[in-house]
Parts: C-alpha cells; sequence; structure tokens
C-alpha cells in the first residue's frame, strides 16, 4: 500500500463562463422567451416557471424535459391527441432555434460589471472560456455582439460540441483543454443555475454561483431596479438560498462581485486547498 498526494498551489488560469444569465443577458430572459413563444404555437401554453426548471441543459433535452412535466403533457396530450415522439422532438427543436436566435438577439447585453471583470482578469493573466447550453447556430450572431462591447472570451464550447452536456463535465474540461490549464484546481466555474454548479463540480473545479442577474431571480435589469431595497434583499436571499443547494464553494449576486472572489480562491490556492 502507499500514500499519493498532490496539491496545486498556483495561480487561477482559466474562469469558465456560462453565457445568459451569468455574463450576459440580465435575468436569463431569451431562453424563457423563446420556449414560451415555441409552446405558445403549440397551443400549449407554459408559464415562466415550468420553462426555467430545466435550464443549464442542453435545449433539445430542455423540451424533453418540459414535455415531461405532468401538467404539460397533460395539456398536449388535450391538444394534439397524441403523446410525443422522438420525431415531434426533433420538430419542436427546429422550431425552437428560429425563436432562440430572435430572443437572443434582443437580449445581448453584457451584464453590469464585466467590463471590470475583463479587465481584471486581464491584469492577473487568467484566461475567460464560456460554455453553454445553446448550439452553434443560436449564438452565431451572439458572439459578435459581444466583441463589440470588448468580449471576445478565449475559448467558446457549445452542448452540441461534447458528448453530453450539463451536469456532465465535457463542456468545463474542454474549455479548460482549449484554455490550455496545468490542472482543473486552477478553474473556477461560473453559473446562475444548479446543473451549471454540478457541471463544474464534477470536472473538479471551483464553482461560483450567481444568484441575481439569472435564472434563479429571472428578472430583467430594469425590473430588479425598480424594486425596493428590502424587495431586492428579499429576493437575492431566497436565491442565495436556492443555490445553496448546489455545492457551489461561493454565491454572489453578479460578476460584478466575481474579482473579489477570484481573490480569495487565489488565496486558498496559494495555501494549497483544494476544490
Amino acid at each position: 500500500m502507499f500514500s499519493y498526494q498532490r496539491r496545486y498551489c498556483g495561480q487561477v488560469q482559466a474562469v469558465i463562463m456560462d453565457l445568459a444569465g451569468t455574463c450576459v443577458d440580465f435575468g436569463s430572459l431569451a431562453p424563457i422567451q423563446a420556449f414560451q413563444s415555441l409552446f405558445n404555437a403549440e397551443g400549449v401554453a407554459i408559464t415562466q416557471a415550468e420553462a426555467r426548471a430545466p435550464m443549464g441543459k442542453e435545449k433539445r433535452e430542455h423540451i424533453e424535459a418540459l414535455l415531461a412535466m405532468p401538467r404539460i403533457a397533460e395539456a398536449w396530450l388535450a391538444v394534439k391527441q397524441q403523446p410525443t415522439d422522438s420525431a415531434e422532438v426533433d420538430r419542436l427543436y427546429n422550431a425552437f432555434v428560429v425563436y432562440q436566435q430572435a430572443s437572443i438577439a434582443q437580449n445581448n447585453r453584457l451584464i453590469p460589471g464585466m467590463d471590470d471583470l475583463l479587465g481584471y482578469c486581464d491584469e492577473q493573466g487568467i484566461n475567460i472560456g464560456v460554455n453553454t447550453g445553446y448550439s452553434r447556430e443560436m449564438i452565431a450572431e451572439l458572439l459578435p455582439a459581444l466583441a463589440e462591447q470588448g468580449f471576445k472570451p478565449l475559448s467558446v464550447v457549445c452542448a452540441t460540441d461534447v458528448p453530453a452536456g450539463r451536469p456532465f463535465p465535457w463542456m468545463a474540461l474542454q474549455n479548460a483543454r482549449d484554455l490550455s490549464v496545468s490542472c482543473v484546481q486552477a478553474c473556477v466555474k461560473v453559473d446562475d443555475t444548479a446543473v451549471g454548479i454540478e457541471e463544474g463540480l464534477n470536472a473538479g473545479m471551483w464553482t461560483v454561483a450567481v444568484a441575481v442577474s439569472g435564472n434563479q431571480t429571472g428578472l430583467s435589469q430594469a425590473d430588479w431596479l425598480a424594486l425596493s431595497d428590502s424587495q431586492q434583499q428579499q429576493q437575492s436571499l431566497a436565491a442565495h438560498q436556492a443555490l445553496s443547494r448546489s455545492g457551489a464553494h461561493y454565491i454572489i449576486d453578479s460578476v460584478a462581485e466575481l474579482p473579489e472572489v477570484l481573490e480569495e480562491i487565489g488565496f486558498r490556492l496559494a495555501g494549497a486547498e483544494q476544490p
């Protein structure tokens, strides 16, 4: 028998971020608008809460999860007179892509705090990658829009690029490979969904959950700012409590707080702490 231990003691090398609700699209509105439009067109209206429940998954899997919900399945059967099959899912997915592209174009602004984060990471020599449940065709116009705002991630991985999306670790690991990190302990995965945090944990990375700007709160920036201070505190607390069950190492309101967290993770790494 023998014991072998190896601990990484270097700096943070890479930040791997989800897109909608994490670094772009405050409130993660684009997917919700697209899913509701898709199902409304089929005569089966779904609520925002229903549309948000599977968030973080690859979008075909998201559609399948929605169709499997008892209320939606019952409503679908009442309207269509037959349950869905794989061919129907394919049809819905193809229709969804069009709705999704349109809604992404309307919700393509960086979340406040991203400029400061990009500056911090540049100063510290930390590379940034993104991964997403969107497909390549869905983000074809989003990436240039982000570049115009000064955000050009060095790695972009879609769920359709890997064998399986979240909660499997493959997207995050592909980001790490693209960014040439020396070990996964030097990576920080940032996401606004529990399944995205699980992805990061499964990849062996530090994880940071985003509570306010993303799916958990689900409000546009304008609607969030319209809340009173006490209402914001209540919403933030509820979102933090919900995401605490994800196992995230840290929970923040938005990426505006991420540089401070990265500083702390850097100190912990220097002390040989591991995710």
